[in-house]
């Protein structure tokens, strides 16, 4: 239990990578842990896109605003793994949405994502989530059929720099027992 709470203590977002390409091997492992990621009734709702083409990476990296920080991210990564979710499954019972949330594809995919974080990081790679970028476009060049989302694009890669971690609240400050 402590090498898990270590990864997580140490996992930081980067967006300097070296130029170094990531084996096989490693990406399995990464890909390994999106398998055992939890999921609303195991629908696994989840589809991958591994990106190592550097035109695709441009092409998505354009998806991007340009104040976005991740952007140089993109295409200096030797790879983006595009996390897309299938819609209508997770958190559905029946045909029909079971919570008051509706489609439970976000929270599923928040979980995916988080385990592709933390094994990265656990094979020494880098990685940065990067959720703010015309979606639309993304999955029309990447051909993602209708009826899935994308949802995220994680450039990953050898980190080319440490970073330090940002200041976190005291476990005490956000947890509350039996009442808010």
């Amino acid at each position: 239990m402590a090498e898990l709470m270590q990864v997580i203590r140490e996992r930081r977002t980067i967006r300097n990578y070296e130029e170094k390409p990531i084996p096989d091997n490693a990406l399995q492992q990464v890909l390994e842990a999106v398998k055992w990621a939890p999921s609303w009734a195991n629908t696994q709702c989840w589809e991958v896109v591994v990106v190592r083409s550097p035109e695709m990476k441009e092409k998505l990296q354009a998806t991007l605003p340009k104040t976005n920080p991740a952007s140089k991210a993109m295409v200096q990564a030797p790879v983006v793994l595009v996390l897309c979710g299938k819609l209508k499954t997770s958190g559905y019972y029946k045909g029909q949405a079971a919570t008051k949330l509706g489609d439970w594809f976000m929270f599923d995919l928040g979980i995916a994502c988080q385990n592709i974080c933390l094994a990265a990081w656990d094979q020494g790679l880098g990685t940065v989530v990067v959720g703010l970028f015309d979606h639309d476009k993304a999955k029309d060049l990447l051909e993602v059929p209708d009826g899935y989302e994308v949802v995220v694009m994680i450039p990953m890669g050898y980190p080319a720099k440490g970073a330090s971690a940002p200041k976190r609240r005291e476990v005490s400050e956000f947890t509350h027992y039996d009442k808010f």
